[in-house]
């Protein structure tokens, strides 16, 4: 299924933000070579370093490959390589400039894996991309598991070249790496093999991925998570296993492997795109969404690649210290973890040395492999002399850089008309509606959010929750909807008083004290914890002492850490406020969905069906991608209509209009159609998931006809959910102008008796500017 066109505004996306000479009619300017595109200018803010052990591995590597029948040997009749396409490869040399401080052994084995997957890669490509044979490759892929056994001897026999490599290899790592890293090694390697089903299904298809979906599949299908484990082995220094699951480390691989996968797009397009027919090319994703030429996409990805590599920087100097001290990490955890950093620094800049020189990718004519008019800037070629090209790359960079800093905080905003949203389902409604609205709102003032500090009665009536709860959930008895309701009033009412009570005065360690309390008011054995002490935690304590009760324990742990999650993340927005920090654009689209609190309420969605559809069919990239499509809808839905209220009245800079409005630098209205066609690719995706991936997920799994219809549920659920969330948006009145203008006097110390209470909390930068408006 082919993305659809995105609306008329986003389609004129390119004409709003800038053209490329190659853009305008007649062709590319004259001197240009047969490339696609001229390569755009890189950020490549350090130097890259060759290893001296480079001849050795490049003789070992071929030595290796020549062992296990990867050159010259036929396969399906049909040699892979031949020692020209191995040699001119040259993955010695992407070993030796990405890994330039590893020891001569640690160097021939980090190649020997390299030579391994980049043949798996060509290997698939030929005997089951091209083929398209799905059942084959299922059953090539199922086998790869048994050669990487975390625990025990390999007892499976290998019996072709990918298969006998991976056992040879595995035997040879394992001995010196931890079982905390293997276990990593093995999910990211099985990632990286299960998740090219999904660009076979793609190209079976003839489908082009979206933008978001394509970023978030490309790290997994791409390996580059794989890569960053191993250069753990090739510092000799292993992330902490009680740090290595958290944010701050998960962002450093997340970021880095966005960065490896998007450069390698911008260089692979040629080879991919028109040669082999690929559609999973990041270049080629954003030209078709946008309706650009191929060079104005490669300088988008080019952005998207910089903006990864600034978070990589950000998220090492903000987030990683504070992560040590807060988990005791002792001098040598430490002192590895700031090896890590730097071998996935590295890697960056040997990577990109390494595109420039292998005849695998296209890399002639290009800005960066080149010198051009502006020579001093962009400095030789040679081996050595990559670090004249820093200047280039952090000039080049610094406008988005500066940007991401100065957005002005409770800026005007000028009228505008929202655009019209692609919603194919029709919103239902419970019949017990008007009984909920009654009860959150006596329930709101027995546990106390309705005290006037952050919410006062009004406040919590024109949000009406239980509208939104009532089209969520339109099925549900009266006692789930009231619990539904006033979760949903809890959720909404913490994500107001954090910024309220911990935003202004940019209070983190008091915030991360109240996200140790809430997380202690959730005993999972239910027992008496701690005393609840204001509505927040009031209000959590009673829904959590009723909800949690009949599940299991395994859905209580679920649910619990789905609240954990929500929790967290604000943390993140609260240290990005006080870095006056637009987020990153894929980092800002990841963390909406925990801010939103997407898992809290598709979990209790789930909390029925723990019982009849076995809990690993939740984790299959289906189930995954079916709710990560439709929470990226109601985020970005939200964001929309929130865009005034968070903006000019709040001083907020997480909302998806206003950071895809920093990223292209582009004017509102283009932001706004920028926003909703990437809404409407997402739905679409969710329209696919449903219609061609859960049927063949049930053949695969082969599930039995009950659990087939709690799936099938489920699906509806969250169509319930997403037209619940856009009724609720168009009928309630937390979004209201007028409202708007209620609320800031109320938070800044204003005159109404139910708000003299706030008069307790911070005033906010900016406030005698927006009392002033008011």
């Amino acid at each position: 299924m082919a993305v659809p066109s995105p609306p008329g505004a986003a389609a004129r996306l390119v004409s709003r933000v800038g053209r490329d000479a190659t853009d305008e009619p007649g062709g590319p300017p004259p001197g240009a070579t047969q490339q696609p595109y001229q390569l755009p200018d890189f950020y490549v803010p350090y130097p890259a370093r060759l290893n001296p052990h480079l001849e050795q591995a490049r003789e070992h590597s071929r030595a290796w490959a020549y062992a296990f029948d990867m050159i010259d040997v036929p396969q399906a009749g049909k040699a892979i390589w031949d020692l020209h396409d191995f040699e001119s490869h040259d993955y010695a040399l992407l070993c030796a400039y990405t890994h330039p401080d590893a020891s001569a052994a640690a160097l021939d084995l980090v190649t020997d894996w390299y030579v391994w997957v980049f043949y798996f890669d060509d290997h698939f490509l030929e005997l089951y991309k091209k083929t398209q044979d799905t059942a084959g490759a299922k059953a090539y892929l199922d086998r790869l598991n048994a050669f990487m056994p975390v625990e025990g001897p390999i007892t499976e026999t290998p019996e072709n070249p990918v298969e006998r490599g991976l056992a040879d290899l595995w035997n040879r790592t394992i001995p010196s790496m931890s079982a905390g890293w293997r276990r990593r090694f093995v999910d990211t390697t099985e990632a990286l093999l299960a998740e090219s089903l999904w660009e076979l299904s793609n190209i079976t298809a003839g489908r082009l991925a979206n933008p978001i979906e394509y970023v978030e599949m490309r790290r997994k299908v791409g390996g580059a998570p794989w890569s960053a484990n191993l250069v753990e082995y090739a510092v000799q220094a292993e992330v902490p296993d009680e740090v290595a699951h958290l944010r701050p480390m998960k962002v450093l691989s997340d970021t880095f492997s966005d960065a490896v996968h998007l450069r390698n797009d911008l260089f692979s397009y040629q080879r991919e795109v028109e040669t082999e027919g690929e559609l999973n090319n990041g270049v080629l994703v954003v030209e078709r969404f946008l309706g650009c030429s191929p060079q104005r996409a490669a300088d988008l990805v080019n952005d998207i690649l910089t903006s990864r590599l600034h978070q990589f920087e950000n998220t090492a100097l903000t987030e990683v210290p504070p992560l040590l001290e807060e988990h005791a990490v002792g001098p040598q955890g430490r002192l590895d973890v700031l090896s890590y950093v730097k071998g996935l620094q590295d890697w960056q800049s040997g990577g990109h040395e390494w595109h420039l020189r292998s005849s695998r990718y296209m890399n002639d004519g290009g800005q960066a492999a080149t010198l051009g008019p502006s020579a001093f800037l962009d400095g030789p070629k040679g081996l050595g002399t990559s670090a004249v090209r820093i200047l280039q790359s952090l000039v080049t960079s610094a406008p988005y850089r500066i940007r991401t800093h100065t957005h002005r905080p409770y800026e005007v905003v000028e009228p505008y008309t929202p655009p019209e949203l692609y919603m194919p389902y029709q919103a239902k409604m419970s019949p017990y509606l008007e009984r909920a609205r009654a009860n959150v709102l006596e329930w709101g003032e027995r546990v106390g959010i309705t005290d006037g500090l952050v919410w006062d009665r009004h406040l919590l009536e024109i949000a009406d929750l239980a509208l939104c709860a009532g089209g969520i959930h339109p099925d549900a008895d009266p006692d789930a909807l009231d619990i539904s309701t006033q979760w949903l009033a809890w959720g909404t009412y913490a994500d107001d008083y954090y910024p309220v009570v911990y935003g202004r005065t940019h209070d983190l360690a008091g915030a991360k004290v109240a996200n140790q309390r809430l997380s202690a008011l959730m005993p999972l054995d239910l027992s008496l914890g701690i005393v609840p002490v204001n509505g927040l935690e009031r209000a959590l304590s009673d829904l959590w002492l009723r909800t949690a009760g009949p599940m299991t324990p395994e859905a209580r742990t679920s649910f619990k850490e789905a609240i954990d999650s929500m929790t967290d993340s604000w943390l993140w927005e609260l240290a990005n406020q006080a870095q006056h920090r637009t987020p990153d654009p894929v980092d800002y689209l990841e963390m909406r969905r925990r801010t939103f609190g997407s898992d809290l309420t598709m979990s209790l969605c789930r909390l029925g069906h723990g019982r009849t559809v076995p809990p690993k069919i939740y984790r299959t990239r289906p189930i995954r991608a079916l709710e990560n499509a439709a929470a990226d809808y109601a985020c970005l839905l939200n964001d929309v209509f929130s865009y005034r209220k968070e903006i000019q009245y709040e001083g907020e800079l997480h909302n998806g209009v206003l950071v895809v409005r920093n990223f292209l630098d582009c004017d509102l209205p283009t932001a706004f159609a920028t926003v909703n066609a990437l809404m409407t690719a997402r739905m679409r995706q969710f329209e696919q998931l449903v219609a061609v991936d859960l049927p063949v997920l049930f053949d695969d799994y082969d599930l039995d006809e009950n659990a087939r219809r709690v799936l099938t549920g489920y699906a509806e659920e969250l169509q319930n959910w997403m037209s619940g969330i856009l009724v609720w948006h168009q009928g309630c009145g937390r979004y209201d102008e007028a409202e708007q203008l209620h609320v800031p006097r109320k938070l800044l110390g204003g005159t109404s008796e139910v708000g003299r209470s706030a008069l307790r909390i911070p005033r906010p930068a900016g406030a005698k500017r927006l009392e002033g408006a008011l």
